[in-house]
């Protein structure tokens, strides 16, 4: 299509992190959606403004689209295309996935009521709205978390040690001294330096401080978006990674702040990583960038 046409959008975000939606349900609009498209669209001046672009498809349109699925669709009816604010495509999005849910539920393409599976390219993720209300939180299934190994992150002369935690996007985790106060991190957010052989699709960066048993506190930088207000992954890679040092036992729930909210992320005895947390539909409108 001609930047001259007109199409649809909607702005929404999951503890402030935010996120430009494009309902594309047979791929008809955007067919291949370019990465100077989804950089007009995040562009906070010059555009509608987001940490991201999450394009609405069905999974049955998504290979004609362009979309880059990876995985098959496990019977999801939705495939979540992520591209990052760079115009970068992207395995998974936390946040992202609670607004595209709360997307559907609101538009009538999903029944709260149920579990809604949403297809990504990290595979399948389930979600469960609080009461099968389309409204109140959301639960995700964010699926077995990988800790791969400890690795490092750099900003100057200064050097953390992290883990490496991969939940379907590759997180270093590193926590900082008691004592230490998050606001100073601001500055090493906008360029930490990583290990290119550990993460040769770049990373995305959690520096990390304890504020009492099962509670954290986290800054993000996201690869191919920055610092953002929030990061669901990378929640779920936190929480991970201090369940880990903590040598808590499964079936455990830690809280996690963030500049833009408040997650809440378990551990299960089957292994699997669940996340709850908001997620808001703010405005719609039409766009001709």
């Amino acid at each position: 299509m001609s930047s001259a046409e007109s199409y649809a959008f909607l702005k929404g975000h999951g503890t402030e992190n935010d996120f430009v939606l494009l309902p594309d349900p047979d791929g008809s609009v955007h067919g291949e959606l370019s990465a100077e498209r989804v950089r007009a669209l995040c562009d906070r001046r010059a555009g509608i403004g987001g940490d991201g672009v999450l394009r609405v498809i069905r999974t049955t349109a998504v290979g004609e689209a362009g979309a880059g699925q990876t995985e098959a669709d496990g019977g999801a009816e939705w495939f979540m295309d992520y591209r990052n604010a760079d115009g970068s495509i992207s395995e998974m999005c936390g946040n992202g996935i609670r607004v595209f849910g709360r997307h559907l539920a609101q538009a009538g393409l999903a029944d709260p009521a149920g579990p809604v599976p949403v297809a990504t390219r990290d595979g399948v993720k389930v979600l469960t709205f609080a009461g099968g209300e389309v409204d109140g939180e959301i639960t995700v299934d964010m699926g077995v978390p990988r800790v791969l190994a400890d690795t490092s992150v750099s900003v100057g002369d200064r050097t953390w040690p992290a883990v490496h935690v991969d939940m379907g996007n590759p997180h270093a985790v590193a926590f900082l001294d008691e004592g230490s106060d998050l606001a100073d991190v601001g500055p090493l957010l906008e360029a930490p330096e990583h290990d290119a052989a550990v993460y040769p699709a770049g990373v995305n960066v959690e520096f990390v401080l304890r504020r009492a048993p099962g509670h954290v506190a986290m800054r993000v930088h996201e690869r191919g978006s920055g610092e953002t207000r929030a990061c669901g992954t990378g929640a779920c890679a936190v929480m991970v990674a201090a369940a880990l040092a903590d040598e808590a036992a499964r079936d455990t729930s830690y809280r996690v702040d963030l500049p833009g909210g408040t997650l809440h992320i378990s551990w299960t005895v089957d292994d699997r990583i669940m996340m709850t947390g908001p997620a808001v539909v703010l405005a719609e409108g039409v766009t001709r960038l």
